[in-house]
């Protein structure tokens, strides 16, 4: 195992009515911001759930927070914050709105160019304090110090992390998602399943109990993901499967073992060129990264084959591409397609997406910094072929 420091100040306030409970976690003289996405929130009931806990307080909010959320929408959050002396956030909804808010927590008080905290990993030094409550399991942003925003007008899509931005307390109340549709059910249990891979699909180092740790994770996924579908008002289900993705991404199974995150990089870039969902790009990736890479990550591909998958019979390469077909079926069977062409998206985006990862300096990816531009060219040709 190698050496680690694990830290996490994020409190979790999980199940039924505990959205009430942001009261005692939030002082009465704060100035309150919420922030959200589309709306939803008004619609099943969440909203009226959180002005109830936040009666008394002095509260305002910022709505229309993107999925994938743009610079160019965040700054106008920001002009808000400071015009309205706002002391403390609450983002409201999935992974892009709690990522949002943290770049306007850390925006606000930014003095100089706030762009450079994305592109010139400019240091940060003061943040807002926030809180989530969160009603998509998917990124794990509600209990950990990362985010990640897009600017339109360029088409960056940067990532940024910094322990003043970890949530100072996230409620989850699995009962907030039990209307949402089959394909964010899908897209999120496809994201937390890739977050566990990216730490879990490298090389042994002799970390028993993280990998013990991810392989649970990642059975009770495939396990709980095809019920999230087929029983959507199940809220034990619904409880697992928002327990599962916040434990993928809260540091614990990354703590002590390599991690890859190349899959991530490249999906990214063809989300801000082409607009697909953060998960689809994953389910696309993760399958041909498993492919091209599979020398590298032989150890640790068969140990999931055989511990995941349970396959156990027949040579190594047999064992191996199994896994790599059981992973895209997990995938497709949650209704996440896994072929660019399945998007409308031909072979032309492999130059495109090329030519951004090189322009963001994207051309030493993955557990041994081996992913070249050469590997990521491999990797998009079979992401566009059948």
């Amino acid at each position: 195992m190698q050496n680690f420091t694990f830290y996490n100040p994020t409190k979790i306030l999980f199940g039924k009515g505990q959205i009430a409970s942001i009261t005692q976690e939030i002082p009465l003289n704060q100035r309150v911001l919420i922030t959200y996405g589309g709306g939803s929130i008004k619609q099943n009931g969440v909203y009226a759930e959180v002005m109830a806990a936040l009666a008394g307080y002095t509260v305002f909010e910022f709505a229309g927070i993107e999925p994938n959320p743009t610079y160019e929408t965040l700054m106008e959050a920001v002009r808000v914050v400071k015009e309205q002396r706002i002391d403390f956030l609450l983002a409201v909804g999935g992974g892009s709105v709690i990522d949002g808010t943290k770049f306007i927590a850390v925006a606000a008080l930014f003095e100089g160019e706030p762009w450079d905290i994305l592109a010139q990993h400019a240091p940060i030094v003061r943040a807002l304090p926030f809180g989530t409550v969160l009603t998509l399991p998917a990124t794990g942003s509600e209990m950990n110090s990362f985010a990640v925003v897009t600017r339109r007008a360029s088409q960056d899509k940067l990532a940024f992390g910094h322990p003043l931005v970890f949530p100072r307390f996230s409620v989850l109340d699995p009962s907030t998602t039990l209307t949402l549709p089959p394909r964010q059910i899908g897209n999120g249990v496809v994201d937390a399943f890739t977050h566990i891979m990216e730490q879990y699909l490298t090389y042994p180092v002799n970390a028993p109990v993280q990998d013990r740790f991810a392989e649970g994770l990642l059975l009770t996924l495939i396990e709980e993901g095809p019920k999230a579908l087929a029983t959507p008002d199940n809220y034990e289900v619904r409880a697992n499967v928002m327990w599962c993705a916040t434990l993928a991404l809260n540091g614990l199974i990354g703590a002590g073992v390599p991690s890859d995150w190349a899959t991530h990089m490249i999906g990214h870039e063809i989300t801000a060129r082409y607009g697909l969902d953060h998960a689809q790009t994953l389910a696309i990736v993760l399958p041909n990264t498993m492919a091209v890479q599979r020398n590298q990550k032989r150890a640790k591909l068969l140990q999931y084959a055989a511990r995941v998958w349970n396959l156990t019979s027949g040579g190594e390469d047999e064992r191996i591409d199994a896994a790599i077909a059981k992973t895209r079926e997990f995938f497709e069977y949650m209704g996440v397609k896994t072929y660019l062409r399945g998007y409308g998206i031909g072979p032309e985006a492999v130059a495109v997406v090329l030519q951004q990862l090189e322009r963001h300096g994207l051309t030493a990816l993955g557990e041994h910094q081996d992913v070249t531009l050469v590997t990521s060219r491999t990797i998009l040709e079979r992401c566009v072929a059948a």
